[in-house]
């Protein structure tokens, strides 16, 4: 019975070579907290969550004085029973956020730790459901400086002569009148037979708005409206689903299956993002995506195509991978030392043990952060 032996904790700092804009906020550069889990048989298995700009502290400290140290001497197959000890020390202190982050994150390496102990990919671990490939669609279309529609048009339309049959763009922060120019651009260059899904980022604070441009942008037939209120405005959600054909998806910063249960109940979302690096893990992921499978609703998860590829894989009710083409906007593919790669608008799965990739050491170098009175990267606990 593998006993794990030491957890390793590292915050990396990744500059953006240009900033990120949303409609709500710019993103400079992403700090990621790595995970490793080594076992007494030799195996290690790894896990990451991300924090923006510069808030990877705050996950370190996590792992480092709550979560990490329980783990050790213990059996790396009891997942479930160390998800439970894990989420009861941080009751008080982290049910979402900072401390349900990195618990996501330690689970995650868990799960990877036992792939690579039986040496299976980690979709084939889970009891996979897909076979070589899994759906992705291509995500992008940001804001920045002198874009105009027509770049954006033309970033679209190469993603589908990549393959993709689905892509997704950024919405609410201009105006009515440019969103719709935007969004016409894009939907004239990809053709109508591409699906189109809209990112607005908590773009709109009431109902009247977020109807105002939707009534613009539902003669382009875009598949669904992401996160178009704060994730705390639930009724507004709902009321949103109700009012307009496009699809309502959302719950990419929700965690813990409480909160995905108030969504589906609500008839907020009929669509969920949700994300392993934040709801709670591979764990708790599982028992989200069957709490909505039993509801009629898909997932799509939020980002990280490392990780979810293989949920995906394994998920019947998931229909998509998020697929960011290249590092300029999510660069975690900095840190580690093997890609995914796409194909015909599908992710090829990997064949390696796990997720299929490890932590590139030159990169931690270069990457790795140590604060002041620190003298490492890695934190170790034993």
């Amino acid at each position: 019975m593998p006993i794990i032996e030491s957890v390793s904790v590292c915050i990396a700092r990744v500059p953006l070579d240009k900033p990120v804009i949303f409609s709500t906020r710019k993103v400079t550069a992403r700090e990621y907290c790595l995970i490793r889990i080594r076992s007494t048989d030799g195996h290690e298995g790894l896990g990451y969550c991300y924090a923006v700009n510069s808030a990877g502290r705050l996950l370190q400290v996590a792992a480092t004085d709550l979560l990490a140290p329980r783990l050790v001497g213990q059996e790396s197959l009891r997942v479930e029973g160390l998800w439970t000890e894990m989420y009861q020390d941080a009751l008080l202190l982290g049910r979402a956020g900072a401390v349900m982050r990195v618990l996501s994150a330690i689970d995650i390496a868990l799960w990877d730790l036992n792939a690579r102990t039986a040496n299976l990919p980690l979709h084939q671990y889970l009891g996979t459901n897909a076979r070589e490939t899994v759906p992705a669609y291509a995500s992008g279309g940001y804001y920045g400086p002198g874009k105009t529609p027509a770049m954006l048009a033309e970033e679209m339309a190469q993603h589908v002569r990549e393959g993709f049959r689905a892509v997704k763009m950024k919405v609410g922060l201009e105006s009515v009148a440019n969103e719709r120019k935007r969004i016409e651009a894009v939907r004239e260059a990809i053709g109508p037979d591409v699906r189109l899904m809209l990112d607005a980022n908590n773009a709109w604070r009431d109902l009247p708005t977020a109807l105002e441009y939707m009534r613009a942008f539902e003669p382009s037939s875009p598949f669904w409206i992401e996160e178009p209120f704060s994730p705390d405005d639930i009724d507004n959600h709902a009321r949103l689903a109700r009012a307009t054909p496009v699809t309502v998806a959302t719950g990419e910063v929700e965690a813990g299956r409480w909160r995905f249960k108030e969504l589906i109940n609500s008839g907020a979302a009929t669509v969920l993002q949700t994300d392993a690096t934040v709801c709670g893990g591979i764990t708790e992921f599982r028992r989200i995506v069957a709490t909505a499978d039993s509801h009629g609703l898909t997932v799509a998860p939020h980002a990280w195509h490392d990780v979810h590829a293989h949920l995906v894989a394994s998920t019947p009710n998931a229909t998509y991978v998020e697929w960011m083409p290249d590092d300029s906007i999510v660069n975690f593919r900095r840190l580690i030392d093997s890609q995914l790669e796409a194909r015909d608008g599908a992710l090829l799965l990997p064949r390696q043990p796990g997720l299929g990739f490890n932590f590139a050491d030159d990169a931690i170098e270069r990457y790795g952060v140590i604060y002041p009175g620190e003298s490492e990267r890695w934190h170790v606990m034993r």
